[in-house]
């Protein structure tokens, strides 16, 4: 296994994109998020993620936080590089991200309602010849497009890893068995899913959480590794609440769960764009708050 898909096995933790009072991006505010998770032992920083509202952002934005990730993280462990969108945006920001100096991309699934099996293919060979070679990996996010074709996906040249971020696990069992032995398997759907992907022959995990909490996140993972499933299910089921919070509202509420979260810990990354939810209701605050409180992350405002 090389650095990167040995980390892959690890956390994946995806970067918030911090807003200034303006709703501008504000990317030096996000030095602090990077450092507390190196601090704890994340194994890999991805920006424009989901969590990173990539399909928030123009690509202009996008280019400027994959940059301003690079300077953060200062080749202290991979930085994976989200990219998607239309093909022309898609390569941009795979040229630009390998210029960054990014470790591997992510390319998302295109949401486009007309999608062929097929086509997810040409696409994907399009965006890694404008990437200069990096390494890939899938972010799998609707599974519907059938086994063979992720098969064929993972058969792409420099295809090294996918997140698969559907609640299918026996779907990822069949997906695994049909594609190549060397394809890294990372749960999607973060920290409550791990021990079910897990089981079926995933590793790694991706994780919003590790804008919050990393140390909580890092323990999982270890207990995971550990083949320890009664630890890590306890580790997830006290920070359930903050899942629960962020997959409200149709899942509108995951990333301002995150930006909610940072504010009462006296890092104001803004607030959210549209069409996410914010900010959180009076309820999902005051739920918020009291886990915040009881695993005291509100006292690092105070430090």
């Amino acid at each position: 296994m090389t650095n990167l898909t040995r980390a892959l096995t690890g956390i994946s933790g995806i970067l918030a994109t911090p807003y200034d009072a303006d709703g501008a991006i504000a990317p030096e505010k996000q030095a602090p998020i990077v450092e507390r998770a190196l601090k704890a032992g994340v194994h890999i920083l991805t920006a424009n993620g989901n969590t990173g509202e990539f399909y928030s952002l123009t690509t202009d934005e996008a280019v400027a936080m994959v940059q301003s990730a690079a300077d953060h993280i200062r080749g202290r462990c991979p930085l994976v590089a989200g990219v998607g969108r239309a093909i022309p945006d898609a390569m941009r920001l795979a040229k630009a991200s390998a210029e960054a100096g990014a470790d591997a991309l992510m390319i998302h699934q295109p949401p486009d309602p007309f999608v062929a099996p097929r086509g997810v293919v040409d696409y994907v060979k399009a965006v890694s010849d404008a990437g200069q070679n990096l390494p890939l990996i899938l972010y799998l996010r609707n599974d519907a497009i059938g086994t063979d074709a992720i098969a064929a996906l993972c058969e792409i040249p420099g295809v090294v890893g996918v997140k698969w971020a559907t609640p299918n696990p026996m779907k990822l069992k069949a997906a695994i068995a049909a594609s190549p032995d060397d394809i890294v398997w990372v749960g999607g759907l973060a920290e409550v899913w791990a021990p079910s992907f897990y089981a079926v022959g995933a590793r790694g995990f991706t994780s919003g959480l590790i804008n919050v909490w990393p140390e909580r996140s890092v323990a999982i993972s270890e207990a995971l590794e550990a083949g320890d499933y009664r630890k890590a299910r306890d580790l997830i089921a006290q920070m359930q609440v903050f899942e629960d919070i962020r997959a409200e509202e149709q899942g509108g509420a995951n990333v301002p769960g995150v930006k909610a979260a940072l504010a009462m810990m006296g890092e104001d990354c803004g607030g959210v764009r549209p069409p996410a939810a914010w900010p959180l209701t009076d309820d999902q605050t005051a739920r918020l708050r009291v886990f915040m409180d009881e695993n005291g992350l509100l006292a690092r405002a105070a430090s």
